[in-house]
């Protein structure tokens, strides 16, 4: 019998997309082994123009000009109705310089497709409404809020994150038989059973002491609060009392790590500088707080921990959405600024029980076999 094959789309715009799309694969490739599970990240097959455009200019506006990205997450949210000449337009520019990445798709040929971001998903919906393209489409929203363009007609079905975001996707249009309850895949290593002082002290770490975990994203922005850069929140918290440790993670922001490789200096044994990791499962689990930007793939992997966070700069739209859902939930609390980052560390470190607390609602909401779920759908049973 010749092996299935599942290709799974993304989109690198913000990096949340692709690890959802890489955390499918591996459970493809770990628990399939008759499947030929391939992730296609789009933007690799478009044009660079397109790609500056389309991807970069998204990184841009959210890091420099959150206020104008959450304009435009709501005023795209709307019936299209009111701006069909724009909408037409923005289709009919994605359609073209999406042609090279359609023919690569088409001679892949895959039994089953699943998209974790909407502009594929929009693509692949149009060429099944005109017949040109009849393979099984599947969807998986990687927030905790679901925008309308996410939502397209003549779709095999739609992947949620939490009962309230399959009850949005009705409501904007998909047929609720279509719609399951899966939350957001993370990768198969979040589902490990990891031990918190081994975990600690493989980073140089004291078990015995507090451990937080201010953590940037995988380009090293967005952890700072108050205007001040990650490194200026590091050294407020560091500036503290109490014998709590700090692990700082600039992702790839080499500059941003030299800073705190110098702060770190100043602040022997309670400071550790990191750069990008593929590890991160057990940073997560050697921490008792996580100090971060509410991403979907992030919040998700923190719930999984049993990790409680603290959120901070929140972009406009889908993250507000996502810290709501925690807020909501009792997995999370948040810093406006960094005097309120200041008082919610202070406040957890001296009180153990409401840092419990914290923890058992964070683990109750995590959903860290997700990937397995969602494949279980479409592929069905392992075999």
């Amino acid at each position: 019998m010749p092996a299935r094959s599942l290709v799974i789309l993304s989109v690198s715009a913000g990096a949340g997309h692709v690890r959802a799309a890489e955390a499918l694969r591996a459970k493809a490739t770990e628990a399939y082994p008759g499947v030929n599970a391939i992730h296609l990240d789009l933007m690799e097959w478009v044009p660079a123009m397109f790609r500056k455009v389309y991807a970069e200019s998204f990184l841009y506006v959210v890091e420099r000009y959150p206020e104008i990205w959450g304009y435009l997450y709501g005023r795209t949210d709307k019936a299209p109705k009111e701006y069909s000449k724009t909408e037409g337009l923005r289709k009919a520019l994605e359609r073209l310089n999406t042609v090279r990445f359609m023919k690569v798709l088409k001679d892949l040929n895959p039994d089953h497709v699943i998209c974790t971001h909407f502009l594929p998903a929009q693509l692949l919906s149009r060429k099944i409404r005109k017949g040109v393209f009849k393979l099984p489409v599947w969807v998986q929203v990687t927030d905790f809020d679901v925008h309308r363009l996410w939502i397209h007609p003549n779709l095999a079905g739609y992947f949620a994150a939490s009962e309230e975001v399959a009850w949005r996707m009705a409501d904007k249009g998909a047929d609720p038989r279509t719609i399951q309850v899966t939350g957001i895949p993370i990768m198969p290593v979040f589902s490990s059973r990891l031990d918190k002082a081994e975990c600690a002290r493989g980073l140089g770490l004291d078990p015995a002491k507090p451990v937080l975990a201010l953590m940037a994203g995988g380009a090293g922005v967005g952890a700072g609060t108050g205007g001040d850069g990650m490194d200026g929140t590091a050294a407020r918290l560091l500036a503290m009392s109490g014998d709590f440790q700090l692990v700082a993670l600039a992702g790839r922001n080499e500059k941003l790590l030299a800073d705190l490789n110098r702060l770190a200096e100043a602040h022997p044994g309670r400071l550790v500088p990191m750069g990008f990791t593929r590890t991160i499962e057990r940073i997560m689990k050697a921490s008792d707080v996580a100090i971060t930007k509410p991403g979907g793939l992030t919040s998700s992997e923190c719930l999984a921990m049993g990790l409680p966070m603290i959120l901070v700069n929140p972009i406009p739209g889908q993250e507000e959405r996502n810290a709501d859902y925690l807020l909501e939930n009792g997995a999370a609390l948040k810093a406006y600024d960094a005097a309120g980052l200041e008082f919610r560390v202070r406040d957890l470190l001296a009180n153990p029980s409401r840092l419990e607390s914290l923890r058992r609602n964070a683990l109750a909401l995590g959903k860290p076999d997700a990937a397995a779920a969602v494949l279980g759908k479409v592929l069905g049973p392992p075999r």
